[in-house]
């Protein structure tokens, strides 16, 4: 069920045709609370709700479908944050894909690297997760299903190591991307966040010019929690992009617009199920026109 349906079964009144007042405040109220609810954020669902009753009254919008216009408008316009483009200019271009365990991390880099093959790049993926019994494994499955290369080394080795051998094999294969899985970190671990700062003085040895995007993968269902992480892993790895995970099954999908709001940082992709054609570019006039 939408927001606006949920609105709708807790407010019955005609708010929607009618000028601003006294008995109108319900409407405003559920409305900042189903905000909260969703994850947009305590202060963002204020702002939002602030700005849509100011709107209703400077321009006297009336009627259901001009309110709802005007609510999808104002996220919209707080989601225009960042460029949500990929930039993969150099060849070969690096993509550092990070996050904590359980989010999809693993299997959004196969859906990833699936959509830039039918792009026509020559993907290379690096098993830079050493650490996660049979992580290798599971990015070479997803390798064979995206049709693309993969360097991988022991369980164990050294996660920069591995980069270093996809770097060099990328160069001498002519790839066009290498996409880099990484171990699943607790944003808390100062040792594990340290190793994110080493695969980056790789790349910057081995490529110095080439284009550097880090995607963070957010589960959608952990709503403030990866709003949390989004904001360690800023701070550590320096984020270009996010990946939000499992958008298709929570009413928390407000978590986009917290962090656009709160970090700054665009929403690149979106999974919106399993298949491995179901990671998505982020289209926030599509988002608003789906939670509202």
């Amino acid at each position: 069920m939408g927001l606006w349906q949920k609105l709708k079964k807790l407010y019955m009144g005609d708010v929607f045709g009618a000028a601003i007042s006294e008995a109108d405040e319900a409407f405003f109220e559920d409305l900042e609370e189903m905000l909260i609810l969703a994850d947009i954020g305590m202060e963002t669902a204020g702002e939002v709700t602030k700005e849509l009753r100011t709107r209703m009254i400077e321009d006297k919008i009336a009627g259901q479908e001009p309110v709802k216009a005007c609510l999808r408008e104002i996220l919209a316009e707080r989601l225009a944050i960042g460029d949500q483009a990929l930039h993969l200019e150099t060849r070969p271009s690096i993509i550092l894909v990070i996050g904590v365990n359980g989010v999809g991390k693993t299997t959004s880099i196969g859906k990833l690297a699936r959509r830039l093959s039918q792009e026509g790049k020559r993907v290379l993926l690096c098993a830079g997760d050493t650490f996660r019994a049979a992580a290798a494994d599971q990015l070479e499955i997803w390798a064979n299903r995206a049709r693309c290369e993969i360097v991988r080394q022991h369980e164990g080795a050294d996660p920069g190591a591995v980069l270093f051998d996809a770097i060099q094999a990328a160069k001498a294969r002519g790839a066009d991307v290498v996409i880099c899985d990484t171990a699943g970190r607790l944003h808390n671990k100062a040792n594990l966040m340290a190793e994110l700062a080493k695969l980056r003085k790789i790349i910057d040895r081995e490529l110095p010019e080439a284009s550097l995007e880090t995607l963070l993968v957010l589960d959608a269902t952990t709503g403030q929690n990866g709003l949390i992480q989004a904001r360690q892993f800023k701070e550590t790895a320096g984020l270009s992009g996010i990946i939000l995970t499992k958008l298709d099954g929570t009413a928390k999908g407000g978590i986009v617009v917290a962090i656009a709001q709160e970090l700054g940082v665009p929403v690149k992709f979106v999974g919106l199920g399993e298949d491995i054609g179901d990671l998505q570019p982020f289209d926030a006039q599509e988002y608003v026109k789906a939670i509202i």
